[in-house]
């Protein structure tokens, strides 16, 4: 499937060269929305040799549902470790965008999904990073796990017109093996960004980001961030968002 062959290779490299990254939150007025996190790797595929197995000589601008995908390799993901079946578990609910054109310098990578309440997507950026596990599971090689991925744990809550977003740090140890392995990627990563967007029902009232930027309706708020920074320290992006009655 030359779609996964190029999701999983964009996976690996999407933590250890630079890219922008985005997360995405549509909210409807009863709490249930959308969540959107994807990346420009515009500069990650120019910065790819022509023979790179992404510059493919063709344009891709295909969906993958992982819900599908999981059912279709349910044999192979039943031989795998409990821990990698939990691990490719956190994409079921979540859709892959990816759109890669290296003759014109693009690769896009949106990974969504709809939800309820927002809780539901606590785990959303550890399923990013799982996607990596796609690889075993489709008879590909086996892919290297991001020792990131489940070090941290990212909480959001809306209720009662306010929003909150908070990072804490679950395993110290897989933590300070996940900033040891950012050395050698530290010149690509410093000029990485992570934007939060966030679109409310309702203007925004009041918000601790002194930082963050507004849209003109006042009800979409924006604050980026460095890569980097958050890689190093999750705990320390910590959002709360109060919306007008």
């Amino acid at each position: 499937m030359k779609l996964l062959k190029v999701v999983v290779t964009v996976c690996i490299a999407v933590f250890f060269v630079a890219c922008n990254f985005t997360e995405e939150i549509y909210f409807n007025e009863d709490g249930t929305g959308k969540m959107n996190i994807g990346f420009d790797g515009s500069e990650m595929m120019q910065m790819m040799p022509s023979s790179d197995s992404t510059k493919l000589g063709e344009v891709i601008d295909s969906t993958l549902v992982f819900k599908d995908l999981l059912r279709e390799k349910k044999d192979s993901i039943a031989q795998l470790s409990p821990e990698q079946q939990a691990e490719l578990k956190r994409l079921e609910p979540f859709s892959l965008h990816v759109k890669v054109d290296a003759d014109n310098g693009i690769m896009n990578f949106n990974m969504f999904t709809d939800f309820k309440d927002v809780s539901e997507v606590n785990d959303a950026f550890n399923a990013l990073q799982s996607a990596s596990s796609v690889g075993p599971a489709a008879g590909s090689k086996p892919m290297p796990q991001n020792p990131a991925n489940g070090a941290t744990k990212v909480n959001y809550t809306f209720n009662k017109n306010k929003f909150k977003r908070e990072a804490a740090i679950v395993d110290q140890e897989l933590f300070q093996q996940s900033v040891d392995s950012l050395v050698s990627a530290e010149m690509f990563l410093s000029s990485s960004t992570y934007t939060f967007k966030y679109h409310f029902p309702k203007r925004i009232k009041s918000t601790n980001i002194e930082a963050a930027t507004f849209s003109m309706d006042g009800k979409t708020m924006i604050y980026e961030v460095n890569f980097l920074d958050i890689l190093k320290d999750p705990e320390s992006v910590l959002i709360e968002v109060e919306l007008e009655k």
